[in-house]
């Protein structure tokens, strides 16, 4: 367990680790081969762990989602791409370190790469407002995902964000126009566009970023219109009902496969892609290949149009 962050439907492994590390420490210091006991618990932690993670609740996969140690975007662009080239600002008001983005190359491949990114500590947080974008943030995705389009470059976006900034500063700075504003003008792009929800997928503060030709999400992450803790306090007038808001709001990726909001769902590594991020980013790698291998012969206008009936056939009604 990476840094001892432990969750709490996590602590019956826990307690199997520290009696396998116990048991290594009596063996040394005693020079007695414990190893068929070591291997017994060994093979009880992966019976445990697979019971648990498929059998986690809505809320559960929320945590996951939120793990201190999950993969950022940063994460994903030195594990997956080369040669990335970071742009900074809106060329309107700032920039905005809640989202990241510039120009990369993948097995080769001339893309642009976008995406939220929070912080790895208390300092960096702060600094990157917790992965709640600004206006800029939006500006700026937007800036990149246009000159991309113009050198008819594909686009990924990698979605983790509790939502848009709701502060008085980011309303002044018009946040309801550029996520709007973002929405139109991605639906009108003529380059694939792929994103990946590896986190939290929060409201309008992840679809700003994620009007794509395909929209995958990890196996334990969450897509939104709403946080279970705001769902709950609106509905319910009490957050702490946000476990049974978790469940109405069906936000896990078997539920939006179901909806048909999400196209596809990203395998992680045993215990989530925090315990792993190598691994995962090799998955995530070769997720983006096929991807993008499928629009390589349509046309520009193909793949627009694809993406517009995409988003127009969400929904359906039940008549009675």
């Amino acid at each position: 367990m990476q840094k001892e962050i432990i969750l709490d439907f996590e602590k019956p492994i826990l307690k199997l680790y520290e009696k396998i590390n116990s048991l290594k420490a009596l063996s040394e210091k005693s020079l007695i081969d414990l190893s068929e006991e070591i291997n017994v618990l060994k093979a009880k932690v992966l019976k445990i762990k697979q019971d648990v993670y498929d059998n986690l609740r809505p809320d559960q996969i929320i945590k996951i989602s939120r793990h201190p140690l999950r993969p950022t975007t940063l994460d994903y662009i030195s594990l997956i791409f080369t040669d990335f080239v970071e742009l900074h600002g809106d060329r309107c008001f700032g920039d905005d370190p809640a989202i990241v983005g510039g120009f990369s190359r993948i097995n080769g491949q001339k893309i642009a790469v976008i995406g939220h990114q929070k912080g790895k500590d208390t300092k960096d947080n702060i600094y990157r407002n917790f992965g709640m974008p600004q206006p800029e943030g939006y500006r700026k995705a937007l800036r990149i995902m246009q000159l991309a389009e113009k050198l008819s470059m594909p686009v990924i976006t990698f979605v983790d964000t509790p939502g848009a900034f709701p502060g008085i500063e980011a309303e002044k700075h018009g946040q309801a126009e550029a996520i709007a504003r973002n929405l139109k003008e991605m639906s009108a792009l003529k380059v694939p566009v792929l994103s990946l929800i590896t986190g939290e997928g929060g409201s309008g503060g992840a679809l700003g970023i994620a009007v794509a030709n395909e929209v995958l999400i990890l196996e334990f992450a969450v897509y939104s219109v709403i946080s279970p803790e705001g769902c709950a306090a609106i509905l319910f007038n009490d957050a702490k009902r946000s476990a049974e808001a978790a469940v109405a709001l069906k936000i896990t990726a078997p539920e939006l496969i179901k909806l048909k909001v999400v196209d596809g769902i990203v395998s992680e590594p045993p215990g989530g892609a925090h315990l792993n991020p190598e691994a995962m980013a090799e998955t995530m790698k070769t997720t983006i290949l096929n991807s993008l291998e499928k629009y390589k012969k349509l046309s520009p206008e193909k793949i627009r149009q694809e993406r517009f009936k995409k988003f127009r056939a969400f929904g359906f009604f039940e008549e009675k």
